[in-house]
């Protein structure tokens, strides 16, 4: 079975596991301001819990097309005390920032995982992550930058390249002694992707788990789900992101990245009992 080592944990995946947004901007692309507030925060972190998300993901920046950088002062103030509060709720705690200085600080007060968009390519994060003894760390494809990623979207097929970019990403982070159980990977869904790309990237998601780390994905709220579906407003996207939350599980996602976590978790219960029934009767039997 596939272990993820995530500092305080160690993540089996004898089930799939929801990771839980929580943004704690003003601008994020789906829910910006929501959660912005200490106490807001806090009651969103320990609502998911409650909802059944496995991990809290926090997040001081925006990464929606054409974000500007935040400071790394405003950064700190929005993100750690989330994180303060988080680490007490009993789950694994991941940071979704790509600055080494929000690392190494969040990773002090006890976060277990950094989430970080630039998959450590930025100064200082490889060694920031190789420093700690146990962290956890998602390595993410993304093409050019948060600024100008939907302007250039890459070109040709995804699937290669997304493979060989976590090829390059692992190899420079073990090189620093960090070893391969401490390591997940997102092909970055929407980051510099056409819509095609992303969908080709979940229809040909099997090939991405030759790899051999856990596949962590983040389909929720999508434009490209809105492309598909009509729905032009991301927070109007719970019912697509559901839907594609439970079918890259069913491609092999170890870990689905979820604004909706109540609804997406009773989604894979459903999936769960219907994988029950087919391992007991794998030729397509009913049971009595």
């Amino acid at each position: 079975m596939v272990i993820w080592q995530a500092g305080r944990f160690r993540i089996d995946f004898s089930r799939p596991r929801v990771m839980g947004i929580v943004n704690a901007t003003p601008d994020s692309f789906s829910d910006g301001g929501a959660h912005a507030s200490l106490d807001a925060a806090m009651r969103h972190c320990e609502r998911l819990v409650g909802e059944g998300a496995d991990i809290l993901d926090i997040g001081g920046e925006s990464t929606r097309p054409g974000s500007p950088p935040v400071p790394l002062a405003i950064e700190l103030g929005r993100v750690l005390p989330a994180v303060r509060v988080a680490v007490a709720l009993g789950v694994p705690v991941s940071v979704d920032t790509y600055k080494s200085e929000v690392m190494r600080a969040a990773l002090d007060l006890g976060a277990d995982i950094v989430n970080d968009v630039w998959a450590l390519r930025r100064p200082g994060a490889r060694e920031a992550v190789a420093a700690h003894p146990s962290c956890g760390v998602c390595l993410m494809h993304m093409h050019r930058d948060p600024q100008t990623m939907q302007a250039v979207p890459m070109e040709g097929d995804a699937v290669p390249q997304v493979l060989s970019f976590w090829e390059q990403q692992m190899q420079s982070l073990q090189a620093l002694g960090v070893d391969s159980t401490r390591i997940a990977l997102d092909p970055g869904i929407g980051f510099g992707k056409s819509v095609a790309q992303n969908f080709a990237l979940l229809a040909r998601q099997r090939e991405l788990g030759t790899a051999g780390r856990p596949l962590l994905v983040g389909w929720s709220r999508k434009s490209s789900l809105g492309a598909a579906s009509g729905i032009a407003a991301a927070g109007e996207r719970m019912v697509p992101s559901v839907a594609a939350a439970v079918l890259a599980v069913e491609r092999g996602a170890h870990i689905v990245r979820v604004h909706d976590v109540r609804d997406t978790v009773a989604a894979l219960a459903v999936w769960r009992a219907m994988k029950s029934e087919e391992t007991e009767f794998p030729s397509g039997g009913a049971s009595p």
